[in-house]
């Protein structure tokens, strides 16, 4: 399989080319400057794993909960790189790039949505809809139901830290039939910007 995948749903910038059994990858906190590391550091994977982008197979974005600006330029760069190799495009959302970094089936995947508050969505026997939650509630759910809370980053409740490179490669390697046209990638924001909410 030869696919490149993206995160800038995040702080962090996660960039991974994969060519067969050669990986490379860029995970790295860019201050929130993915507009301006992105390019490179796609550039720089993809000549890493000696994978000219016409060689890919499709190329895969996380497309959210997560920043709104930063979701807006993952797909705005998929959809043209997509467009300009003539490749289709695979959808990841955050909870299942978070999810699909461990094993089991009953776990809840949590994104920081600020102010106290968790984008989250349940997985198994935690059965909980993708959703705008109070993290108070999030936690409760999970130790009444005895699953991890799983997330990419540290949280102020006790959260299970994963590697969100390792879950978009696995979600990648089992869903990877799973393109579509590129044009059709839509971001998955949950709930309205502070901006749009505040007029």
């Amino acid at each position: 399989m030869k696919f490149l995948a993206i995160d800038t749903s995040g702080k962090r910038l996660l960039t991974v080319a994969v060519n067969g059994d050669k990986i490379s990858s860029f995970d790295g906190d860019c201050a929130m400057q993915h507009s301006v590391r992105l390019f490179p550091e796609i550039e720089r994977v993809l000549t890493g794993a000696a994978l000219p982008l016409s060689d890919c197979d499709f190329l895969a974005c996380v497309v959210g909960p997560g920043s709104f600006t930063g979701i807006r330029i993952g797909i705005s760069a998929v959809k043209g790189l997509c467009f300009g190799a003539e490749k289709k495009a695979l959808p990841v959302t955050s909870f299942d790039a978070i999810a699909y970094a461990v094993g089991g089936e009953d776990k809840i995947a949590a994104v920081d949505a600020g102010h106290g508050y968790l984008y989250a969505k349940g997985y198994g026997r935690a059965a909980l809809e993708a959703g705008y939650y109070p993290e108070e509630e999030v936690f409760s759910l999970a130790k009444e139901k005895g699953v991890p809370v799983l997330s990419a980053e540290e949280l102020p409740y006790k959260t299970q830290v994963v590697s969100l490179k390792e879950g978009l490669l696995n979600y990648c390697f089992a869903h990877g039939e799973k393109t579509e046209p590129s044009d059709a990638l839509a971001a998955v924001y949950i709930r309205r910007s502070n901006a749009e909410e505040g007029r």
